[in-house]
């Protein structure tokens, strides 16, 4: 009886023994993406004291560019559009013919650059490139005693610039008709991915998402900021995202105007075929359905139309980027880029701000290589970069805009965001929504932080 009560002891012993390394070594290991310490200046790293100086920078323009410029344009060649086709060919070489005689003949660069040095700008070198770095160093003129400012890095993407982030600046300064209090104080941070606006592009290989992630951790590190918020859209999405990975204990939110899921499993394929049907077993909302389906023709079929220009900068980014003829530039060829604005220009957009932005690309002749920033992300497939298999746990706020590329319903972004805090149907607005609609977006960023600021929600993470 005695040795029957023992093998029923070790039995008791082994099975408790074996839940308790199921849950040790079952459990998963939470994961970090790592810092990115790469060298993208010119030959090979020197052996010397690394120059962490941040200097003062100011756009500045010549009659030498303007002149050079005007010459291009004049010469541009256009091709008559075919009859009744509007806008579904790419930009209608009509409307261009306008936009070129009004960029001539009306527009005043020399304006733009006054208001472009409107706010204070800096410029460092990080990992090799000195980001002549268009940063938007905007401090709040007064603080209460004993009160410190909030960090905000905003990112954008391509063909957009820092230069989209000018109308959402002041919106921080209009708390109280926000619902928000005058605790919540920004000093904001907009810097150039390195190859765009004014920063030096990188002159090796492999300079992605990560890479740029990476550099701006260095930037905020530097700057003196051990905790931060970070926003973003387009490009700045997926960087503001690997940050978030990369330094999760230094960010103490993370705010997204894109929020796409490049890493798809047998649920969301599932939920492609059954949600339109049975939504709530896969968490959709009413929302959800209206802006996802039938999903062949606003899913598959518009990222088929609209994303062209992204295949074709994932492949060869600099013959696209290059002048092909004597009478061509590539200036015409970011012109045609916006064609999806165009539609909605006279609604939504200033031509003066479109032009702007522009030229931030014109003058600093960083085309070429804000093209290649595809390349460099696209070019080893999709879903196969470690980054994309991370999930995200910094407390997350998505505004997720109607008329964005493609829509991303909450149930799909909780696989990647984990700890999403606000998740809004934003009323009206697309792509570019910090240009499009700044005053719906810094609400939206507004309220989110002020969620986890009185909350204490990145403590929690």
């Amino acid at each position: 009886c005695s040795s029957l009560a023992g093998i029923m002891l070790l039995e008791v012993f082994l099975v408790l023994g074996a839940v308790i390394i199921y849950f040790l070594f079952s459990k998963k290991k939470e994961e970090t993406l790592p810092f990115k310490e790469g060298w993208w200046g010119k030959g090979e790293k020197k052996k010397k004291k690394k120059d962490t100086t941040i200097r003062p920078f100011k756009v500045e323009t010549t009659e030498e560019e303007l002149s050079d410029l005007f010459r291009r344009l004049d010469q541009a060649r256009f091709t008559e559009p075919l009859e009744n086709s509007c806008f579904h060919y790419g930009t209608n070489l009509v409307y261009l013919r306008k936009v070129v005689s009004y960029w001539k003949n009306q527009f005043n660069w020399k304006k733009q650059v006054e208001v472009l040095n409107k706010y204070p700008q800096f410029k460092t070198k990080i990992q090799g490139v000195c980001k002549k770095k268009k940063k938007n160093h905007v401090k709040p003129p007064h603080l209460p005693e004993g009160q410190s400012a909030k960090q905000k890095k905003k990112k954008n993407g391509w063909p957009g610039s820092f230069y989209e982030f000018y109308k959402i600046i002041p919106q921080k300064k209009k708390k109280k008709s926000h619902g928000l209090s005058d605790e919540h104080v920004f000093e904001v941070i907009c810097p150039s991915i390195p190859g765009y606006g004014f920063s030096e592009a990188p002159h090796k290989k492999d300079f992605n998402s990560v890479s740029a992630a990476s550099v701006f951790y260095e930037l905020m590190l530097r700057l003196g900021f051990n905790e931060f918020y970070a926003q973003g859209g387009d490009w700045g999405w997926l960087i503001c995202t690997n940050l978030a990975q990369i330094a999760p204990n230094h960010m103490k939110g993370l705010h997204l105007n894109l929020a796409s899921v490049t890493n798809m499993g047998f649920i969301h394929l599932l939920s492609i075929l059954l949600g339109r049907y049975l939504p709530g077993l896969f968490g959709f909302q009413d929302e959800d359905i209206r802006r996802m389906f039938p999903f062949l023709k606003k899913g598959l079929y518009r990222i088929l139309l609209e994303s062209g220009y992204a295949h074709i900068q994932a492949t060869k980014p600099d013959t696209v980027g290059k002048k092909k003829k004597k009478k061509n530039s590539s200036s015409e060829y970011l012109v045609c880029s916006f064609y999806n604005l165009w539609a909605y220009l006279f609604r939504k957009f200033n031509l003066d701000d479109l032009l702007t932005n522009i030229m931030i690309y014109w003058v600093s002749g960083c085309i070429v290589s804000s093209m290649r920033f595809y390349k460099e992300n696209l070019q080893k497939g999709i879903g196969k970069q470690k980054h994309e298999r991370l999930t995200v746990k910094v407390p997350t706020g998505i505004a997720s805009f109607p008329n964005e590329l493609i829509h991303t319903p909450q149930a799909w972004a909780q696989k990647k965001y984990t700890n999403i805090v606000s998740f809004h149907f934003m009323p009206r607005g697309g792509h570019f929504a910090a240009l499009e609609e700044p005053e719906l977006l810094a609400e939206d960023i507004l309220q989110f932080v002020g969620k986890v600021e009185k909350e204490q929600l990145w403590r929690k993470k």
